[in-house]
């Protein structure tokens, strides 16, 4: 085996266990917290929590396979199957995330208007959208049969058989107008949203930064230790939305546009893409789906609040149930025991 094969394949696999664990928290979180099932944004984050963990259920292991065997790891029907629920979920978890956007875009610059812009039953609309937009894709691929192994990536996935070559040009503006409508339209909601949540955000600090410093001047004796550690909140309140929007922004582009490009690149008849960097971009697009709970939920306040909560109560149940056998074992060890001490 070589070094880079046996990278691609930890790569593989640290990237469907920890997306397994990660979004099963989501889940696990969703369903012991009222509070965020009641918030419309959740339903975006579900739809995307079940995305990643289908993901990493089914095309993970696929992608493993293939690559270890160096071979096509699963029969015809099966593998277009898989191919199916790829292009399904990846069209989905990117919808999702540009929903996301928008939920933020609507509660930063409409605050007031933001219960009646975005209900429960807006949610539910976009979120029919997505699996309509997702499975008109994925159900015209599969009927055209455009879903088969790829050695050049090692799994099943959106792929044209040498003997489909009389569709090539259908299979080029298909593919050409997927990615368009996926990975594009979700990159453009992306900027435009959270852009403008940048600029809101910029225009309150300086409200406030305005406010501290008339406050500052006013207090006279004020100690400078206390001004500069006013000052120095301030740059980190500017710092910090920028920060959050970047990693937003940046983990979208940087773990899906390398995949994206070579797809639309290898649609060129003179271009060969190498095998490891296919399966590098792959891994990539699975990266996102084990980075996702932290960059959207994990890291939240409310999130790690009932996450610990549900820890705490499991430590608690097995310490009770280690302290109540271990009490027990004690008795029923007095009690075999009884009989030699009377003797």
């Amino acid at each position: 085996m070589s070094i880079p094969q046996f990278l691609l394949k930890g790569s593989v696999v640290v990237s469907a266990v920890v997306a397994l664990l990660t979004n099963f928290s989501v889940l696990l979180c969703f369903t012991q917290s009222a509070e965020l099932r009641s918030h419309v944004p959740g339903i975006f984050t579900l739809n995307l929590s079940i995305s990643n963990v289908i993901l990493a259920l089914i095309n993970m292991p696929a992608t493993f396979l293939g690559v270890a065997s160096s071979a096509k790891p699963l029969r015809d029907p099966l593998c277009r199957a898989v191919s199916f629920t790829e292009t399904f979920i990846t069209c989905n978890a990117m919808l999702s995330m540009a929903a996301l956007s928008v939920d933020r875009w609507v509660a930063v610059v409409f605050p007031l208007r933001y219960s009646s812009k975005m209900r429960y039953r807006d949610a539910l609309v976009i979120v029919s959208y997505s699996w309509l937009h997702s499975f008109t894709f994925s159900l015209i691929q599969l009927m055209m049969g455009w879903g088969a192994y790829s050695h050049t990536y090692a799994s099943c996935t959106l792929h044209l058989d040498a003997e489909a070559a009389s569709h090539r040009s259908a299979y080029v503006t298909f593919t050409a107008l997927f990615h368009c409508s996926s990975f594009a339209l979700c990159l453009f909601v992306l900027c435009f949203a959270y852009l403008k949540v940048l600029r809101v955000a910029r225009s309150h600090c300086k409200r406030i930064d305005v406010i501290t410093v008339q406050t500052l001047l006013l207090l006279v004796d004020i100690h400078p230790s206390v001004k500069e550690r006013c000052l120095a909140q301030q740059r980190k309140r500017r710092r910090r939305a920028a920060k959050k929007i970047c990693i937003f922004i940046g983990s979208f582009i940087i773990c899906f546009s390398p995949y994206v490009v070579t797809r639309l690149v290898e649609l060129l008849p003179s271009v060969d893409v190498p095998r490891h960097w296919g399966i590098a971009t792959k891994c990539l697009v699975y990266a996102k789906a084990s980075s996702d709970p932290f960059v959207y939920c994990l890291l939240r306040h409310q999130y790690r609040k009932v996450l610990v909560n549900v820890i705490c109560r499991l430590v608690r149940k097995d310490h009770y149930f280690l302290s109540a056998h271990s009490t027990s074992s004690v008795w029923d060890t007095s009690d075999e025991n009884f009989p030699e001490r009377i003797t």
